[in-house]
Protein backbone atom coordinates (compact mmCIF):
# COMPACT_ATOMS: atom_id res chain seq x y z
CA UNK A 1 0.00 0.00 0.00
CA UNK A 2 2.87 2.35 1.02
CA UNK A 3 4.54 1.57 -2.22
CA UNK A 4 1.58 2.39 -4.66
CA UNK A 5 0.94 5.46 -2.68
CA UNK A 6 4.54 6.61 -3.18
CA UNK A 7 4.11 5.88 -6.90
CA UNK A 8 1.17 7.85 -7.27
CA UNK A 9 2.53 10.52 -5.85
CA UNK A 10 5.71 10.74 -7.76
CA UNK A 11 3.27 10.51 -10.86
CA UNK A 12 1.43 13.57 -9.48
CA UNK A 13 5.09 15.16 -9.49
CA UNK A 14 5.91 14.18 -13.01
CA UNK A 15 3.08 15.91 -14.58
CA UNK A 16 3.85 19.07 -12.49
CA UNK A 17 6.64 18.89 -14.22
CA UNK A 18 5.42 18.38 -17.91
CA UNK A 19 3.04 21.19 -17.42
CA UNK A 20 6.24 23.58 -16.25
CA UNK A 21 7.76 22.47 -19.49
CA UNK A 22 4.45 22.88 -21.77
CA UNK A 23 4.11 26.51 -20.34
CA UNK A 24 7.19 28.08 -19.27
CA UNK A 25 7.09 31.66 -20.54
CA UNK A 26 9.70 34.52 -20.32
CA UNK A 27 8.68 38.33 -18.87
CA UNK A 28 9.65 40.22 -21.56
CA UNK A 29 8.57 37.85 -24.87
CA UNK A 30 4.99 36.95 -23.69
CA UNK A 31 3.89 38.83 -20.62
CA UNK A 32 5.06 42.54 -21.14
CA UNK A 33 5.81 42.17 -25.09
CA UNK A 34 6.72 46.41 -24.79
CA UNK A 35 3.29 47.15 -23.60
CA UNK A 36 2.78 49.67 -21.01
CA UNK A 37 -0.28 49.80 -18.33
CA UNK A 38 -3.84 51.48 -19.46
CA UNK A 39 -4.69 53.77 -17.26
CA UNK A 40 -7.72 54.49 -18.48
CA UNK A 41 -9.27 50.67 -17.32
CA UNK A 42 -8.81 49.39 -14.02
CA UNK A 43 -6.69 46.76 -12.83
CA UNK A 44 -8.11 44.68 -10.21
CA UNK A 45 -11.91 43.50 -10.79
CA UNK A 46 -14.77 44.74 -8.28
CA UNK A 47 -15.16 41.12 -7.22
CA UNK A 48 -11.06 41.39 -5.52
CA UNK A 49 -10.93 44.93 -5.11
CA UNK A 50 -14.63 45.56 -3.32
CA UNK A 51 -14.71 49.36 -4.61
CA UNK A 52 -18.45 49.07 -5.37
CA UNK A 53 -19.15 48.62 -1.75
CA UNK A 54 -17.67 52.33 -1.55
CA UNK A 55 -20.71 54.12 -2.66
CA UNK A 56 -19.23 57.61 -2.04
CA UNK A 57 -16.52 57.13 -5.16
CA UNK A 58 -17.02 57.94 -8.60
CA UNK A 59 -16.31 56.12 -11.33
CA UNK A 60 -12.89 57.26 -11.74
CA UNK A 61 -12.32 57.26 -7.92
CA UNK A 62 -13.33 53.33 -8.26
CA UNK A 63 -10.89 52.84 -11.01
CA UNK A 64 -8.05 55.09 -9.64
CA UNK A 65 -8.66 52.72 -6.11
CA UNK A 66 -8.20 49.52 -8.40
CA UNK A 67 -5.39 50.57 -9.83
CA UNK A 68 -3.93 51.55 -6.39
CA UNK A 69 -4.89 48.15 -4.91
CA UNK A 70 -3.43 46.43 -7.89
CA UNK A 71 -0.28 47.57 -7.44
CA UNK A 72 -0.37 46.64 -3.85
CA UNK A 73 -1.19 43.47 -4.89
CA UNK A 74 1.54 42.50 -6.88
CA UNK A 75 3.63 43.82 -4.46
CA UNK A 76 2.27 41.11 -1.80
CA UNK A 77 2.92 38.70 -4.21
CA UNK A 78 6.21 39.54 -4.76
CA UNK A 79 6.81 39.42 -0.83
CA UNK A 80 5.12 36.42 -0.46
CA UNK A 81 7.03 34.47 -2.94
CA UNK A 82 10.34 35.50 -1.02
CA UNK A 83 9.49 33.27 2.09
CA UNK A 84 7.58 30.17 -0.15
CA UNK A 85 10.86 29.99 -2.84
CA UNK A 86 12.94 30.17 0.55
CA UNK A 87 10.45 27.37 1.90
CA UNK A 88 10.03 24.99 -0.84
CA UNK A 89 14.35 25.36 -1.21
CA UNK A 90 14.87 23.94 1.85
CA UNK A 91 11.74 21.20 1.86
CA UNK A 92 13.56 19.92 -1.70
CA UNK A 93 16.09 18.55 0.62
CA UNK A 94 14.04 15.68 1.33
CA UNK A 95 14.38 14.16 -1.84
CA UNK A 96 18.00 15.43 -2.21
CA UNK A 97 19.54 11.56 -2.41
CA UNK A 98 15.79 10.38 -2.65
CA UNK A 99 13.22 10.40 -5.78
CA UNK A 100 14.70 12.82 -8.38
CA UNK A 101 11.32 13.16 -10.46
CA UNK A 102 10.03 15.22 -6.71
CA UNK A 103 13.49 16.89 -6.67
CA UNK A 104 13.33 18.14 -10.06
CA UNK A 105 9.41 19.40 -9.51
CA UNK A 106 10.57 21.31 -6.37
CA UNK A 107 13.89 22.71 -7.93
CA UNK A 108 11.36 24.28 -11.01
CA UNK A 109 8.81 25.47 -8.81
CA UNK A 110 11.82 27.53 -6.94
CA UNK A 111 13.41 28.72 -10.17
CA UNK A 112 9.58 30.08 -11.07
CA UNK A 113 9.03 31.60 -7.58
CA UNK A 114 12.04 33.71 -8.18
CA UNK A 115 11.08 34.07 -11.85
CA UNK A 116 7.65 35.47 -10.21
CA UNK A 117 9.53 37.80 -8.25
CA UNK A 118 11.30 39.39 -10.53
CA UNK A 119 8.19 39.54 -12.69
CA UNK A 120 6.26 41.80 -9.80
CA UNK A 121 9.61 43.82 -9.19
CA UNK A 122 9.15 45.02 -12.79
CA UNK A 123 5.38 45.53 -12.44
CA UNK A 124 6.08 47.77 -9.40
CA UNK A 125 8.90 49.66 -11.35
CA UNK A 126 6.25 50.02 -14.40
CA UNK A 127 3.76 51.76 -12.02
CA UNK A 128 5.98 53.74 -10.03
CA UNK A 129 7.02 55.85 -13.14
CA UNK A 130 3.00 56.41 -13.92
CA UNK A 131 0.93 56.78 -11.03
CA UNK A 132 1.72 59.84 -8.64
CA UNK A 133 4.30 59.51 -6.10
CA UNK A 134 3.44 58.88 -2.67
CA UNK A 135 2.80 55.66 -2.75
CA UNK A 136 4.81 53.27 -0.28
CA UNK A 137 4.26 49.43 -0.20
CA UNK A 138 5.65 49.20 3.79
CA UNK A 139 6.10 45.66 4.61
CA UNK A 140 9.25 44.72 3.87
CA UNK A 141 10.45 41.10 1.83
CA UNK A 142 12.80 40.00 4.08
CA UNK A 143 12.41 40.69 7.51
CA UNK A 144 8.62 38.88 6.97
CA UNK A 145 9.99 35.83 5.63
CA UNK A 146 12.49 36.12 8.18
CA UNK A 147 9.41 35.83 10.29
CA UNK A 148 7.79 33.36 8.72
CA UNK A 149 10.28 31.06 8.10
CA UNK A 150 11.24 31.33 11.83
CA UNK A 151 7.79 29.22 11.87
CA UNK A 152 7.13 25.25 11.85
CA UNK A 153 7.32 23.68 7.87
CA UNK A 154 3.91 22.50 8.42
CA UNK A 155 2.53 26.24 9.41
CA UNK A 156 4.38 27.73 6.50
CA UNK A 157 2.82 25.14 3.94
CA UNK A 158 -0.20 25.63 5.06
CA UNK A 159 0.11 29.24 4.93
CA UNK A 160 1.79 28.92 1.34
CA UNK A 161 -0.78 26.07 0.29
CA UNK A 162 -3.98 29.09 0.89
CA UNK A 163 -1.43 31.92 -1.16
CA UNK A 164 -1.37 29.55 -4.36
CA UNK A 165 -5.24 28.51 -4.28
CA UNK A 166 -6.81 31.94 -3.47
CA UNK A 167 -4.25 33.12 -6.56
CA UNK A 168 -6.09 30.72 -9.01
CA UNK A 169 -9.79 31.36 -7.60
CA UNK A 170 -8.95 34.96 -7.91
CA UNK A 171 -7.96 34.69 -11.36
CA UNK A 172 -10.41 32.30 -12.59
CA UNK A 173 -13.38 33.95 -10.85
CA UNK A 174 -12.90 37.24 -11.27
CA UNK A 175 -9.60 38.32 -12.98
CA UNK A 176 -10.42 36.11 -16.80
CA UNK A 177 -14.08 36.97 -17.03
CA UNK A 178 -13.69 41.07 -16.72
CA UNK A 179 -12.61 42.31 -20.33
CA UNK A 180 -12.74 45.92 -18.48
CA UNK A 181 -9.06 45.60 -16.81
CA UNK A 182 -6.15 46.66 -18.28
CA UNK A 183 -4.96 43.84 -20.90
CA UNK A 184 -0.86 44.12 -19.45
CA UNK A 185 -2.54 44.20 -15.86
CA UNK A 186 -4.43 41.13 -16.72
CA UNK A 187 -1.68 39.39 -18.91
CA UNK A 188 0.30 39.66 -15.60
CA UNK A 189 -2.14 37.39 -13.27
CA UNK A 190 -3.32 35.00 -16.57
CA UNK A 191 1.11 33.63 -16.80
CA UNK A 192 1.18 33.93 -13.20
CA UNK A 193 -1.58 31.46 -12.78
CA UNK A 194 -0.41 29.11 -15.32
CA UNK A 195 2.24 28.57 -12.69
CA UNK A 196 0.43 29.05 -9.95
CA UNK A 197 -1.97 25.65 -10.69
CA UNK A 198 1.44 23.55 -10.43
CA UNK A 199 2.74 25.17 -7.15
CA UNK A 200 -0.48 24.56 -5.58
CA UNK A 201 -0.45 20.82 -6.49
CA UNK A 202 3.35 20.47 -5.23
CA UNK A 203 2.38 22.38 -1.84
CA UNK A 204 -0.31 20.39 -0.97
CA UNK A 205 2.14 16.79 -1.72
CA UNK A 206 4.45 18.24 0.38
CA UNK A 207 2.55 19.72 3.21
CA UNK A 208 1.05 16.04 3.23
CA UNK A 209 4.38 14.78 3.59
CA UNK A 210 5.06 17.18 6.17
CA UNK A 211 1.76 16.17 8.12
CA UNK A 212 2.98 12.85 8.43
CA UNK A 213 6.51 12.79 10.05
CA UNK A 214 4.58 15.28 12.84
CA UNK A 215 3.30 13.59 16.33
CA UNK A 216 0.02 14.43 17.83
CA UNK A 217 1.91 17.32 19.99
CA UNK A 218 4.42 18.55 17.37
CA UNK A 219 1.32 19.20 15.02
CA UNK A 220 -0.74 21.17 17.96
CA UNK A 221 1.64 23.23 18.16
CA UNK A 222 2.13 23.80 14.67
CA UNK A 223 -1.54 24.71 14.82
CA UNK A 224 -0.29 27.18 16.95
CA UNK A 225 2.23 28.70 14.41
CA UNK A 226 -0.48 29.03 11.60
CA UNK A 227 -2.64 30.88 13.88
CA UNK A 228 0.52 33.15 14.52
CA UNK A 229 1.33 33.53 11.10
CA UNK A 230 -2.74 34.36 10.05
CA UNK A 231 -2.09 37.13 12.97
CA UNK A 232 0.75 38.58 11.20
CA UNK A 233 -0.42 38.73 8.13
CA UNK A 234 -3.30 40.47 9.33
CA UNK A 235 -1.03 42.77 11.15
CA UNK A 236 0.75 43.64 7.71
CA UNK A 237 -2.58 44.36 6.29
CA UNK A 238 -3.61 46.71 8.20
CA UNK A 239 -0.27 48.45 7.91
CA UNK A 240 -0.67 48.56 4.07
CA UNK A 241 -4.59 49.60 3.96
CA UNK A 242 -3.88 52.82 6.11
CA UNK A 243 -0.87 53.54 3.93
CA UNK A 244 -2.92 53.01 0.36
CA UNK A 245 -5.77 54.96 2.54
CA UNK A 246 -3.51 58.23 2.48
CA UNK A 247 -2.05 57.44 -0.67
CA UNK A 248 -5.47 57.52 -2.74
CA UNK A 249 -6.91 60.90 -0.64
CA UNK A 250 -3.71 62.28 -1.94
CA UNK A 251 -4.15 61.12 -5.69
CA UNK A 252 -8.20 62.00 -5.59
CA UNK A 253 -9.19 65.70 -6.71
CA UNK A 254 -11.76 66.39 -4.31
CA UNK A 255 -11.82 66.60 -0.63
CA UNK A 256 -13.95 64.07 1.61
CA UNK A 257 -15.98 64.18 4.73
CA UNK A 258 -14.28 62.33 8.03
CA UNK A 259 -17.02 59.35 7.96
CA UNK A 260 -16.21 58.85 4.35
CA UNK A 261 -11.99 58.71 5.21
CA UNK A 262 -12.95 55.93 7.82
CA UNK A 263 -15.54 53.86 5.35
CA UNK A 264 -12.74 53.99 2.74
CA UNK A 265 -9.78 52.80 5.36
CA UNK A 266 -12.07 50.20 6.63
CA UNK A 267 -12.81 49.15 3.06
CA UNK A 268 -9.54 49.06 2.28
CA UNK A 269 -9.06 46.37 5.47
CA UNK A 270 -12.31 44.33 4.68
CA UNK A 271 -10.64 43.94 0.95
CA UNK A 272 -7.26 43.31 1.80
CA UNK A 273 -8.48 40.77 4.63
CA UNK A 274 -10.49 39.21 1.84
CA UNK A 275 -8.15 39.23 -1.13
CA UNK A 276 -5.08 37.41 1.24
CA UNK A 277 -6.49 36.02 4.03
CA UNK A 278 -10.52 34.79 3.59
CA UNK A 279 -10.23 33.66 0.17
CA UNK A 280 -7.84 31.39 1.01
CA UNK A 281 -9.16 29.60 4.47
CA UNK A 282 -12.37 29.42 3.21
CA UNK A 283 -11.51 27.79 -0.32
CA UNK A 284 -12.86 24.65 -0.59
CA UNK A 285 -9.78 22.65 -1.30
CA UNK A 286 -7.64 24.15 1.54
CA UNK A 287 -10.17 23.63 3.97
CA UNK A 288 -10.79 20.17 3.02
CA UNK A 289 -7.30 20.14 3.40
CA UNK A 290 -6.63 21.06 6.83
CA UNK A 291 -9.60 19.32 7.99
CA UNK A 292 -8.00 15.89 7.52
CA UNK A 293 -4.84 16.96 9.31
CA UNK A 294 -6.30 18.36 12.25
CA UNK A 295 -8.30 17.78 15.39
CA UNK A 296 -12.10 19.57 15.88
CA UNK A 297 -10.35 21.57 19.00
CA UNK A 298 -7.74 22.32 16.85
CA UNK A 299 -10.02 23.68 14.20
CA UNK A 300 -12.17 25.49 17.02
CA UNK A 301 -9.23 27.18 17.51
CA UNK A 302 -8.41 28.08 14.09
CA UNK A 303 -12.03 29.26 13.99
CA UNK A 304 -11.85 31.54 16.90
CA UNK A 305 -8.76 33.50 15.92
CA UNK A 306 -10.35 33.76 12.73
CA UNK A 307 -13.42 35.32 13.33
CA UNK A 308 -12.50 38.86 14.13
CA UNK A 309 -10.81 38.81 10.47
CA UNK A 310 -14.17 37.25 8.43
CA UNK A 311 -15.67 39.46 10.72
Amino acid sequence: MQVTQQHGDTQRYATCIQASKRIRWDIDRDVIRSRRFDFSRKFLPDGISKVGELDFLDADERRQLSQIQGRTYANMFGLVERFIGAKILEVSRGHWLGDQTKLEALVRFTDEELKHQELFRRIESMAAEAMPPGYAFLPQPNEVASVVLGKSTWSVLALTCSIELFTQAHYRSSIEPDSNLSELYKDVFLYHWKEESQHAILDELEWRRENANLSAAERDGAVDDLVELVGAVDGLLQLQAGADADYALTVYTRDFTTEQQQRLRAGLLKAYRWQYIVSGVEDPRFAAILGSMITPAQADRIARALAPIVG
